[in-house]
């Protein structure tokens, strides 16, 4: 059953001030976002799974609107948020002195179902605080690899947290430019099994208990070719390193995850990404990037369709 999220970045930002909301109350853009994805019938379109990942503010709001309408017209759509903090709320330990940061027992009770963790942005925002630290770490292979370990951990322990409170879990991984290095794409693969692998492995440390009571899917990020102008990677690339997190996940820790492809599920390649047997959804942002850029659900509903016509499984 293949999965579909929607990360809806900081779509509670208006465009007059700068962010990308088409309506100045993001609150009533959610809700109509929600809306039209019910009356366009995603809610119940058999065999999939739609997941829009939102900031923590619009959450209730995307939550209250999807409970206005009967279940059996919204069983196929879920909400969930974007990050949870690496410690949680503790009866009789920690009331919740986490300012700023959203634990996820919170997440929970604004309505969220999934969070994603990981994400590039999540992993770049990390490096950046250890570069404030030490602007020479990209410069040195050993201290970069330390700083990557200790991302690592962090998002592990989010996972964790996650898992606890009860959270399904997309988890991205995915390699940098630096990450993959020169040369042909056969003199890349074992880099790139390398980072992969300790993302993996480091990320779900204690968490075999958890996959197979919630939901659990993997996000592959090919972190290098995402944005403006990059070229992303073909069909035998995303192959390779989805059948790769099978594989390992498999070997060590004895369970198969559903992975879906992060770089950007579009209406133009859908029909390719869906075509790869080991890929099970995809991740979608922005779905027009000309003229009116933005998030419209009826262009959701066409990649949707477009992935489900050419799905390989």
């Amino acid at each position: 059953m293949p999965y579909f999220f929607v990360n809806l970045k900081r779509f509670d930002v208006p465009k007059k001030q700068g962010g990308i909301c088409p309506l100045d109350d993001p609150q009533e853009w959610i809700s109509s976002v929600i809306q039209e994805s019910i009356w366009l019938g995603l809610g119940k379109l058999s065999g999939i799974n739609l997941i829009y990942l939102l900031p923590e503010g619009l959450v209730s709001t995307a939550q209250r609107t999807l409970k206005q309408f009967p279940l059996e017209e919204t069983a196929m759509v879920s909400i969930g948020c974007q990050g949870v903090h690496w410690q949680d709320v503790e009866s009789g330990k920690n009331f919740g002195a986490f300012t700023s940061s959203l634990p996820a027992k919170a997440a929970i009770v604004l309505g969220s179902d999934w969070a994603i963790i990981g994400h590039s942005e999540e992993r770049r925002a990390k490096f950046q605080v250890i570069e404030k630290y030490d602007d020479t770490v990209n410069q040195n292979p050993k201290a970069y690899d330390r700083a990557q370990e200790s991302i690592n951990q962090l998002i592990n322990a989010e996972v964790l947290c996650a898992f606890k409170a009860h959270l399904n879990v997309l988890l991205c991984v995915g390699e940098t430019a630096i990450e993959r290095g020169e040369g042909t794409f056969d003199d890349q693969k074992p880099r790139i099994e390398a980072v992969i692998k300790k993302q993996l492995l480091s990320s779900l440390a204690q968490a075999k208990e958890y996959l197979e009571s919630s939901k659990f899917v993997i996000g592959y990020e090919p972190v290098w070719a995402i944005g403006p102008g990059k070229t992303p990677p073909g069909a035998d690339y995303i192959a390779f390193v989805s059948d790769y997190i099978k594989k390992v996940l498999i070997e060590k820790i004895g369970f198969e995850p559903l992975v879906i492809y992060g770089g950007g599920l579009k209406e133009e390649n859908a029909g390719m990404i869906a075509s790869i047997p080991t890929i099970d959804g995809g991740l979608v942002a922005l779905t027009r990037f000309t003229g009116e850029i933005g998030f419209h659900v009826s262009d959701l509903k066409k990649i949707i369709q477009n992935f489900l016509a050419k799905d390989g499984h």
